[in-house]
């Protein structure tokens, strides 16, 4: 038996595969939001709606990771 891996419930393998998409979302309005920011005459409102669903995912983000590991205190 290999030891050096946690063993994962299912529950927190789905959390892990969320968090991932959730990144990978992430990233893509980041970088949706560099391409708007270089046009000509940029978009600010979208830019703006963009920029709330990035925080927003962010926020998503961070709720799923503590459940993932959450605060101990010893």
């Amino acid at each position: 038996m290999n030891d050096d891996q946690p063993f994962l419930t299912e529950e927190e393998l789905a959390l892990h595969a969320q968090v991932k998409l959730l990144r990978l979302e992430h990233s893509d309005l980041d970088a949706s939001i560099e391409a708007l920011s270089h046009m000509p005459i940029p978009d600010q409102l979208l830019i703006a709606r963009l920029k709330r669903k990035k925080l927003s995912l962010r926020d998503e983000i961070v709720k799923i990771e503590s459940r993932i590991l959450p605060d101990i205190i010893a």
